[in-house]
C-alpha cells in the first residue's frame, strides 16, 4: 500500500454525551445530526477547504491544508452552534468538541490519514469543553496574532498515550478578545500572554458572508462569528404544506404547492425567499417557527395543510412572524385540482396584502402560465415532480417518479410538468453514464424541452431544462435560458447550476465557479451540493486548478457516490497534480464501477460535448485518464 508523509493541519470533532442523546431519542437525535452536518458542518468544511477523511458516527477527522482553516472552521461551527442551542433544553442540546493539531501524518493510497498528529488532535478534542476548542501550541503559534476571541493557556496538559504533556490553548468562542493564562500546573511555566486582533487574511471572508447575511444568512467578521444581522423586512420562508387527507399518496400536493408558492413569492419586489429545498429539511419535524426564523435568518414563516377529496382540493395557508412566533394572517382557499394555479396565485394575492405588498407590484410579479388539458395527466405529473424534488443525493430514488412522468404523456402529451422534468432526467443519464446511447438521450432531452417551452414559455423549469441541453454546444443561447429561468424564479437555485454550465461551454471557466460557489453559500442544506461541486469541479479543471478541483469531487462523491464520472474526474485531477498512485488507485475504482466504461475510446462516447472549449477541456480529460493508466481501447 503506497504511504505519503506530511504535514497537516488536523481537526478531529465529537458530540459531547453522545450514547445518552442517543438513548433518550434516537431517531431525532440522528435526524438533528444528518441536519447538522448537510447544512451548517459540511458547507462550512467546504468554504475552509476542508476535507473529510473519516467519519465516526458522532464526530469527524478533517484535514486542512492551513491551521488558519482549520481554527477559522471551527469558530464559525461552535459559533453557530451557540446560537441553534440557544432556546433548546440543556439536556437535549447537541454540543461539539474540538480539537486541532498540526503535526506530521501518514497519508494512505485510499485518502485515509495515520499517525500522531491523528492521536493528537482526538486527545485535544477529549479535554475541551462542551462548546469549545483546544488547539496544540505547534497550531496555535500560526494563529495566534489571526484572533479576534478570548484564549485561555492551559499549560502543559498530559494527553492519553502520548508520551510527554503538551502545551493547550482553549479558545473562548463566544468571549471578547482577551488571553487569560490560566494557572499552570506546578512545577510549570506558563507561555507569555497573548492578544489576539483582527488579521487581514479574515477580511476576503468577512466581505464574502456578509453579502450572504444581506440574503438572511449569517455573517462572520475577523474571523469569529458575530450576531446575525436582522431579518430582511420582506424575507420569509415557505415551509411544507402538511398532507391532512390521512393518505400518504396525497402528499405530492402539498410538495408541489411548497414549489409552486416559494417560486411566486420570490417574484415579489425585494423579498428574499428560502430555497425550496432549504426550506423541505424541515418537513415532518416539530421545530419551534421562531428557532426555524432565527436559524434560517427570515422574518416571516408560510405553513400550511392540504386536504384532497375527489377532484377538489382543500388548503389552509398561515403567515407568521418568525421573531415573535405571532399568527398574522389565516385563511382557507378551495377549488379544483386542474385551478392550482389560480389558487396559488390568490394566495400569494392575499398573502402580499397582509405583507402590505402594493398590489400593482404584486401583478407585475404574475407570469402568464399555461394551464393543464388533461386533470388526470396533471396529477401524475405532480406526483413525478414531488418524486423528483424528493429524490435528493441519489438519482436512482426519482427512478418510479420518472415513471409517472411517461404515464402522464401517454395520456397528454402536451403536459409541460412532465415533458420538462423528463428532459432532465434524460441529461441525467448522459451526465452520470446512466445510458449507454447518449447522443439518444440528448435528441430526447432537446425533443421535450423544445417541446414544453414552445407550450409554456413562461416556466422557469422549462427554461432550466433547455439551458442544460443547450450548453452541450450552443452555450450564447444557454446562457440566455439559464437567465430567463433565474429571473422567473430566483429562489430555485439549480439555476446555478445552469448558468455555471452555460458559461463553462462558452470558456468562462472563472465565472462559472463563482456560481455554482454562490449556490454553495446560499444553500448549504440544497440536496443538489453534490451537482454545485461536480460542476465546481469542472471548472477548476479547466483553469488548471487541479488540486482545488479534486477536493471538489472528493466532497462531491461524498455526498453523491452515484456520480460516477466523479470518480473519472477525480481520477484525471489527481494524475494531472502528479499524484500518479493515487490517480491509479482512483482509477482502479472507477473500472470497478458498474458503469462499463472501461476504456478511452469508450470515455469518449460518453462525451458528447460539442463547443470549442469543451472539446479542449475533454482532451484534457482523457490525457489525465490516459496518464493514470486508462486502456486506450
Amino acid at each position: 500500500m503506497t504511504e505519503t508523509r506530511k504535514l497537516a493541519a488536523i481537526l478531529v470533532s465529537d458530540v459531547v454525551g453522545y450514547s445518552r442523546l442517543t438513548s433518550t431519542d434516537e431517531d431525532r437525535i440522528l435526524a438533528r445530526l444528518r441536519t447538522l452536518r448537510s447544512d451548517l458542518i459540511d458547507p462550512t468544511i467546504a468554504v475552509h477547504h476542508g476535507r473529510v477523511v473519516k467519519r465516526t458516527g458522532d464526530g469527524a477527522i478533517v484535514e486542512f491544508r492551513s491551521v488558519v482553516d482549520a481554527v477559522a472552521c471551527a469558530i464559525e461551527v461552535q459559533g453557530a452552534m451557540l446560537e441553534r442551542n440557544a432556546e433548546v433544553a440543556p439536556d437535549k442540546r447537541i454540543e461539539f468538541r474540538i480539537g486541532i493539531h498540526l503535526g506530521d501524518v501518514v497519508e494512505e493510497s485510499d485518502g485515509d490519514l495515520m499517525g500522531e498528529g491523528v492521536n493528537i488532535a482526538a486527545r485535544l478534542q477529549s479535554v475541551a469543553k462542551p462548546g469549545g476548542i483546544c488547539i496544540s501550541d505547534d497550531a496555535y503559534r500560526q494563529v495566534r496574532s489571526r484572533l479576534d476571541l478570548q484564549v485561555t493557556d492551559l499549560g502543559a496538559v498530559p494527553l492519553k498515550n502520548i508520551s510527554e504533556p503538551m502545551r493547550v490553548y482553549s479558545l473562548e468562542v463566544n468571549a471578547p478578545a482577551e488571553a487569560r493564562p490560566a494557572r499552570p500546573a506546578e512545577g510549570v511555566q506558563s507561555a507569555p500572554k497573548t492578544r489576539g486582533y483582527v488579521a487581514p487574511y479574515f477580511a476576503p471572508i468577512a466581505a464574502v458572508l456578509v453579502l450572504v447575511a444581506a440574503a438572511g444568512g449569517w455573517y462572520f467578521l475577523g474571523g469569529r462569528l458575530t450576531k446575525p444581522a436582522p431579518a430582511p423586512r420582506l424575507s420569509i420562508v415557505v415551509l411544507p404544506f402538511a398532507n391532512l387527507s390521512g393518505d400518504a399518496s396525497q402528499d405530492y400536493l402539498g410538495d408541489v404547492l411548497t414549489e409552486e408558492l416559494t417560486t411566486s413569492l420570490s417574484r415579489l419586489p425585494d423579498t428574499f425567499v428560502v430555497s425550496r429545498t432549504t426550506a423541505f429539511a424541515y418537513r415532518g419535524k416539530a421545530e419551534d417557527v421562531k428557532a426555524i426564523g432565527k436559524e434560517l435568518g427570515v422574518r416571516y414563516a408560510l405553513e400550511g395543510s392540504t386536504q384532497k377529496s375527489g377532484s377538489r382540493i382543500r388548503v389552509t395557508a398561515q403567515l407568521i412572524d418568525a421573531e415573535t412566533g405571532a399568527h398574522l394572517w389565516a385563511d382557507q382557499f378551495d377549488a379544483n385540482q386542474g385551478d392550482m394555479l389560480d389558487m396559488q396565485d390568490e394566495i400569494v394575492t392575499r398573502l402580499a396584502h397582509s405583507l402590505q405588498i402594493q398590489l400593482t407590484a404584486v401583478e407585475a410579479s404574475r407570469v402568464n402560465r399555461t394551464h393543464p388539458e388533461n386533470a388526470d395527466a396533471e396529477e401524475l405529473a405532480m406526483q413525478c415532480e414531488a418524486g423528483y424534488l424528493r429524490w435528493g443525493v441519489m438519482p436512482s430514488a426519482a427512478q418510479p417518479a420518472f415513471a409517472l412522468c411517461e404515464r402522464a404523456l401517454e395520456i397528454d402529451g402536451r403536459n409541460v410538468r412532465a415533458l420538462s422534468i423528463l428532459a432532465i432526467r434524460s441529461q441525467v443519464g448522459v451526465i452520470n453514464f446512466i445510458s449507454d446511447d447518449t447522443k439518444d438521450e440528448l435528441r430526447k432531452a432537446d425533443e421535450m424541452s423544445a417541446r414544453a417551452l414552445a407550450l409554456d414559455p413562461n416556466n422557469y423549469f422549462t427554461h432550466y431544462a433547455r439551458a442544460l441541453f443547450l450548453s452541450y454546444g450552443r452555450p450564447d443561447e444557454a446562457i440566455a435560458e439559464a437567465e430567463r429561468a433565474h429571473a422567473l424564479n430566483p429562489s430555485f437555485l439549480a439555476t446555478y447550476i445552469a448558468l455555471a454550465s452555460a458559461n463553462l461551454s462558452a470558456g468562462h471557466a472563472e465565472k462559472a465557479v463563482e456560481y455554482v460557489e454562490s449556490a454553495l453559500r446560499l444553500s448549504p442544506r440544497d440536496p443538489l451540493a453534490y451537482a454545485f461541486l461536480r460542476t465546481k469541479g469542472l471548472g477548476l479543471f479547466a483553469l488548471g486548478r487541479y488540486e482545488e478541483a479534486s477536493e471538489a469531487y472528493r466532497q462531491s462523491l461524498a455526498v453523491n457516490p452515484e456520480l460516477q464520472d466523479g470518480y473519472a474526474m477525480l481520477t484525471a485531477s489527481l494524475a494531472m497534480m502528479g499524484r500518479d498512485d493515487d490517480a491509479r488507485e482512483m482509477l482502479r475504482r472507477y473500472l470497478a464501477l458498474p458503469a462499463g466504461v472501461k476504456s478511452i475510446a469508450q470515455y469518449k462516447t460518453r462525451q458528447p460535448y460539442d463547443s470549442p472549449f469543451l472539446r479542449e477541456l475533454n482532451d484534457r480529460v482523457d490525457q489525465g485518464l490516459r496518464k493514470a493508466g486508462m486502456p486506450e481501447v
